[in-house]
């Protein structure tokens, strides 16, 4: 596979993100549902924190990308939802380092949403994956 970062404009780069990225000679795509800060057993974990539920979350999209046998180097796209943009910006360093260990900066949206699926879930992660 191979990626090449499209950004007509430097900014979003600086912040971990391409504006958008070209992606050639992939055999497989993985669409990842949203992951929520959830055990195994599908119960919600770390009520009120933002910076927990975000590594958890992120976590659990990483198993999701292993159980396909890819990684977070394989993300092209992260969609990120949360109930309070500002305090998650306060935490956003969880998953930029992440990603940028990774080497990948995927395009990325967040959106602000009045709540999530999961009553007490403050964030969740959507990704798409190529290999």
């Amino acid at each position: 596979m191979e990626r090449t970062a499209v950004n007509p404009v430097t900014w979003s780069a600086a912040l971990g993100f391409n504006q958008g990225e070209v992606v050639s000679g992939h055999t497989r795509t993985l669409y990842c549902s949203g992951q929520t800060a959830m055990n195994d057993d599908g119960v919600p974990q770390h009520d009120g924190d933002m910076g927990a539920q975000l590594a958890l979350s992120l976590e659990n999209l990483e198993a999701v990308l292993g159980a396909a046998g890819m990684t977070v180097q394989h993300l092209i796209r992260l969609n990120v939802f949360t109930t309070d943009v500002d305090r998650l910006f306060e935490h956003y360093g969880v998953l930029a380092s992440r990603l940028g260990a990774a080497g990948v900066a995927p395009t990325t949206t967040m959106l602000g949403v009045t709540r999530l699926a999961v009553p007490g879930q403050l964030v969740e992660l959507e990704g798409t994956a190529v290999a």
